[in-house]
């Protein structure tokens, strides 16, 4: 599977049994090549941290990720996870789920969007899709009080099908 492939079927794959690992070896490699691409520097503790995010498409909060770093050797100081975290996010490999305050990693770096987030709230899973167009509303209602969006981002909270058919736990 192609990274270009792998990155338009993510957003349908997140809530659906998929090939996990080649999702992730795919957004891995894309992170390499566009850091490349960009002249940056993707160090060790950075993929580290965006691989810790790339396990599974469940958000985690930064002391869970300084704690996973620690784990694996890496200097167990907050500065050093987000550093590492506002690397990722600046460069679009991450995003921060303003929500639930936690990290998922991106499923489509290539592209600049708009992310609207699925998050479970049973498994925690987030589903990453993106809204080519921002809502004709917001734009009227934005436009009509003088604002000026610049950044959209969307977080729905609901039952993903899985959870949904399990019913509660």
């Amino acid at each position: 599977m192609s990274p270009r492939k792998a990155e338009s079927d993510l957003p349908a794959q997140a809530f659906r049994q998929h090939d996990h690992g080649e999702c992730a070896r795919s957004l891995m490699s894309a992170a390499h090549d566009l850091c490349t691409e960009r002249g940056l520097r993707l160090t060790p503790v950075r993929e580290k941290v965006l691989e810790l995010l790339l396990k599974s498409h469940a958000p985690l909060g930064a002391y869970a990720i300084l704690s996973e770093l620690a784990d694996s050797g890496f200097r167990a100081q907050p500065p050093v996870a987000y550093r590492a975290l506002d690397f990722l996010v600046e460069n679009g490999f991450v995003h921060r789920i303003e929500k639930i305050n936690a990290f998922v990693a991106c499923n489509q770096p290539r592209d600049g969007h708009s992310p609207v987030f699925m998050i479970c709230s049973d498994c925690q899973q987030v589903a990453e899709t993106s809204a080519k167009t921002q809502s004709p509303t917001l734009d009227r209602t934005a436009r009509k009080i003088g604002f000026d969006i610049q950044h959209t981002v969307v977080e729905a909270q609901g039952l993903c099908a899985q959870c949904r058919e399990r019913g509660p736990q």
